[in-house]
């Protein structure tokens, strides 16, 4: 076969492939946004993350900035399959608000000051690593958003009724 029947057969094998994928198709196409409340800083940020097939830099850079840890300031690249299992989370509920976080990335003093306090907090907890976050949807019984975060079988979801949060991490599969 010679190059220029190579490529007529390739070209017009194209729409069956665009035809027989669609979901790769639609998600190369498919924007995905996220907005947050920091119920500690009392900031906000909504924005797109993904767009085009691609994790956009800038936004990243945006989201690793509002989720550092507020005590000290220090600053640490969040997991953006993190940042997919929430976005998920929201279509999967129907809802477009803000996900209020109670805790996104946590210094290593900060993890260590927490565990002091309380022994619901992990030695090596994700979220020093920026693997976890901890959050609830205000019009979303916190009961029913653990129960479809953990449907999703994507990584760590705890539920913590008396604090009305979860926590979601990308580690392995477990509950609590």
């Amino acid at each position: 076969m010679n190059r220029r029947n190579f490529l007529s057969r390739a070209l017009a094998m194209a729409p069956v492939f665009l035809l027989s994928s669609p979901t790769a198709l639609l998600a190369r196409l498919e924007k995905r946004s996220l907005s947050f409340y920091h119920t500690h800083t009392l900031k906000k940020l909504s924005l797109v993350y993904f767009q085009n097939g691609h994790y956009i830099p800038n936004a990243l850079s945006r989201i690793n900035h509002f989720l550092k840890d507020f005590r000290t300031g220090d600053i640490h690249s969040i997991d953006p399959t993190l940042l997919d299992i929430l976005y998920d989370l929201r279509q999967a509920v129907g809802s477009e608000e803000s996900f209020e976080v109670i805790s996104g990335y946590r210094s290593p003093q900060t993890n260590t000051m927490l565990k002091g306090k309380s022994g619901g907090v992990a030695s090596h907890s994700l979220h020093m690593s920026g693997k976890a976050i901890d959050v609830r949807l205000p019009s979303v019984n916190t009961g029913r958003l653990h129960r479809i975060a953990m449907a999703f079988q994507r990584g760590g979801v705890g539920y913590y009724p008396q604090s009305d949060f979860i926590h979601m991490d990308t580690g392995h599969v477990r509950t609590w």
